[in-house]
């Protein structure tokens, strides 16, 4: 529904959403790259719900907002302002020094009041808020020097092959950006320092094995043409991408989960879905069951203990 001061309203189960200005183009159009605008965002979120909230229940955010477009000002937004909607689930956490009021995306009214406000991106915790100090996933960020996706193909390879004699199951996500996010589910047992400990160790023993293509170096300046396999996600208060949102980049692509086996396909890269068809991936379900199947470290560390001798 329209209204007649240009704001359009979405019924989201039972509440309906406004959309102001949904002719606002967000990602201008240029070169390869389509245009679109806050409503095809919102159309697309309304789409992608289904398949995006279970990324989302229970988790804080922090939003990448981009209220004039790509081709303004960027805002990371951790506090929930105090005008949004009560409805909206908030979690307060500890930070040093005091609390933040993060907002927790439970529903699809929520998922499209945020992309009102242009929240473009959405970046969650890798833990739960009842539980924020003990995450249920584990992120490797494959970060390559260049806009290099063989690099990258060939990192997440190998670190596929290590996980898999580590026994742990592994899920893999383009970007939307320039690489690839290998995810690993936990039991939720672990606190932040042994997860991250356990997910350093992984990345060194895989840079030691291949010091010249792969480095573990936080540095810029130290990695060279390597490229960086970043565990820095996996501490308290970090956030990674959430499958299935939007990167503010021209065209409008999409973080998308595949499967393992895609990783062979010669057209896959970072950027290969976009909002225009990000749905359609969706639907084939290429994470099945996975992220169910949390496991304990222990056995894991155990196993690569015995690797590094």
């Amino acid at each position: 529904m329209s209204g007649g001061d240009g704001t359009r309203r979405v019924r989201a189960g039972r509440r309906t959403v406004e959309v102001h200005r949904p002719d606002k183009v967000l990602f201008p159009g240029g070169g390869d790259a389509k245009e679109y605008t806050k409503g095809d965002l919102v159309d697309y979120h309304r789409a992608v719900a289904p398949f995006m909230l279970p990324h989302l229940r229970g988790r804080p955010l922090m939003l990448e907002r981009h209220p004039d477009g790509l081709d303004g000002p960027r805002f990371m937004q951790k506090n929930t302002p105090d005008h949004y909607p009560e409805w909206i689930t908030r979690v307060e956490v500890a930070k040093e020094g005091g609390t933040v009021r993060h907002v927790v995306c439970d529903d699809t009214a929520t998922l499209l009041y945020l992309a009102d406000q242009a929240g473009i991106t959405l970046h969650r915790w890798l833990s739960r808020a009842d539980s924020v100090d003990h995450p249920d996933r584990l992120v490797f960020d494959l970060d390559p020097a260049e806009d290099d996706f063989d690099a990258v193909r060939e990192a997440a390879r190998l670190l596929g092959e290590l996980l898999d004699e580590l026994e742990l199951p592994s899920a893999l996500m383009t970007t939307g950006s320039r690489g690839l996010h290998v995810i690993v589910p936990l039991n939720g047992r672990h606190d932040f320092d042994e997860v991250r400990s356990f997910a350093h160790d992984v990345a060194g023993t895989l840079a030691d094995a291949h010091p010249d293509r792969l480095t573990t170096a936080a540095r810029k300046k130290d990695r060279g043409e390597r490229l960086y396999l970043d565990v820095q996600r996996n501490a308290y208060a970090q956030t990674a991408v959430a499958p299935f949102t939007v990167r503010p980049r021209p065209g409008a692509p999409v973080a998308t989960p595949i499967t393992w086996d895609r990783l062979d396909d010669p057209e896959l890269h970072a950027r290969r879905w976009t909002i225009a068809d990000a749905v359609e991936q969706a639907r084939t379900n290429p994470w099945s069951g996975l992220l169910n199947r949390g496991r304990a470290l222990g056995p894991a560390r155990r196993r690569l203990n015995a690797l590094r001798g």
